[in-house]
């Protein structure tokens, strides 16, 4: 299976963003270890060498889920920034959140319309009102229900009910679409400073990687946005963050 992380140094300084770049290598070797494959989808670099505003990572494996979950929340790099010495700050966040990356389209087929013909009232005439010559269209895998009535013959209204139909699935999922990306978008704003699940350290020169330093979550933790040296843009199109 696979799924995608979104990794986003939201809007904090620039060293998150130095931060997400350590973060992200780390992710890889951590999941080559474990045997699973990963993808740069996309990535926004930063003002920096090396550096990442954020970064959408396709990973592939049979444990992909339980490694995404152990890496899903507030992260912490913990080092010295690299372009302020006199700042006594080491820790530095960023937050990863598994997301969608499209909304999947539905397909149309007059096969999955159930069409049945009825009588509405209403002004139209003696043979309108007589005859079943409405139509009740229904999208078995949607459950979309339209009932059209504006023609007297019922071949003109059942053409309508199915093009009235691909309309409504077409827009339904269109604003699936856009719900998708606004949720992306909103994981940048999701960063808060603190109570990490995952702490992550430079290795020391020669000796092999130590395991990660994992924190237990607790609930309500602290709501504080980590604070940006500037602010950040977001592209609302893609739901990736822009420098």
């Amino acid at each position: 299976m696979s799924l995608h992380l979104l990794m986003s140094a939201g809007r904090g300084p620039q060293e998150c963003a130095w931060a997400l770049a350590r973060l992200l290598h780390r992710l890889e070797a951590d999941a080559a270890r474990q045997g699973l494959t990963t993808h740069r989808v996309q990535t926004v670099p930063g003002d920096r060498p090396d550096s990442y505003r954020s970064a959408l990572i396709r990973i592939s494996g049979g444990d992909a889920e339980a490694f995404a979950a152990s890496w899903t929340g507030t992260l912490c790099w913990q080092a010295p920034s690299p372009y302020r010495a006199s700042t006594g700050r080491k820790n530095w966040y960023v937050v990863a959140r598994p997301c969608q990356l499209d909304s999947p389209a539905t397909t149309f087929a007059e096969a999955d319309v159930d069409i049945v013909a009825c009588r509405t009232g209403g002004p139209g005439g003696q043979h309108r009102n007589k005859a079943s010559t409405a139509v009740r269209a229904t999208h078995r895998p949607s459950g979309i229900v339209v009932v059209v009535d504006t023609e007297r013959q019922f071949s003109l209204n059942r053409r309508l009910a199915l093009q009235l139909l691909r309309q409504r699935i077409t827009r339904g999922d269109e604003n699936a679409e856009r719900a998708v990306v606004t949720a992306r978008w909103r994981i940048h704003d999701e960063l808060v400073r603190g109570d990490p699940t995952r702490v992550e350290r430079p290795e020391p020169p020669g000796r092999e990687p130590a395991p990660p330093q994992r924190t237990r979550q607790r609930r309500g933790g602290p709501d504080h946005r980590e604070g940006s040296d500037r602010q950040g843009r977001f592209d609302r199109r893609s739901g990736v963050s822009a420098s």
